[in-house]
């Protein structure tokens, strides 16, 4: 896999339509994008992803999250599978070993068995307290989230109540990427938030 981007977009469904969303991050820089809707069907989500990759720029990477079939039907650059999702061992038999498998964990234990999985990053949160998800796992933090980071070998994407005011930080603890939803989607001008992001990455 080629090396991570610095800002890891979201264009999750539950602050619009996921499609749109995605192209105005794509407008803002961002060039690794995963599109996220939990509501939709599998024909509805294989509609959308198909219509995001006939739209997007050649260099974007569009990672699918959970639906291994939907990524496979639609030729995605990838997966991102949670902890209750298929397995990444069969994942990846599915999807072959040119696409990206990103895997979701939530604290040293799973993030040292994730290390031994067919993976190309390992995901590590809630960072911060977050009101993305409903019930979401407790708090890792920035202490256990360079523990991690010296723990193990894959590249790590920090997700969870990360902004551009605390990223640095996370950067400095050991992520490689950060993913970000309501820091780029709850704005009234998603492109320009996006620019904004990736500027303060850069520095970061």
């Amino acid at each position: 896999m080629t090396a991570l981007p610095r800002l890891y977009a979201i264009a999750d469904a539950s602050f619009g339509d996921p499609v749109q969303l995605a192209q105005s991050l794509v407008m803002g820089g961002a060039r690794l994008i995963q599109l996220r809707n939990k509501q939709a069907g599998a024909g509805e989500f294989l509609d959308q992803v198909e219509r995001l990759l006939s739209l997007a720029p050649v260099d974007v990477r569009i990672i699918v999250n959970d639906r291994v079939d939907v990524a496979r039907m639609a030729v995605a650059r990838g997966v991102h599978l949670g902890q209750t999702d298929l397995p990444p061992a069969a994942a990846r038999k599915i999807l072959g070993f040119d696409r990206t498998i990103g895997f979701s964990t939530h604290n040293l234990n799973q993030a040292l068995e994730a290390d031994t999985f067919p993976i190309d990053y390992i995901a590590v949160g809630p960072i911060f307290p977050t009101f993305t998800k409903q019930n979401p796992d407790p708090v890792v933090g920035l202490r256990d989230l360079a523990t991690i980071a010296r723990a193990v070998h894959k590249p790590i994407v920090a997700i969870g109540g990360i902004r551009l005011e605390n990223a640095a930080e996370v950067f400095n603890a050991g992520a490689a990427s950060v993913a970000v939803v309501r820091g780029l989607l709850d704005c009234a001008n998603v492109q320009t938030r996006t620019r904004e992001w990736i500027q303060a990455v850069e520095r970061s």
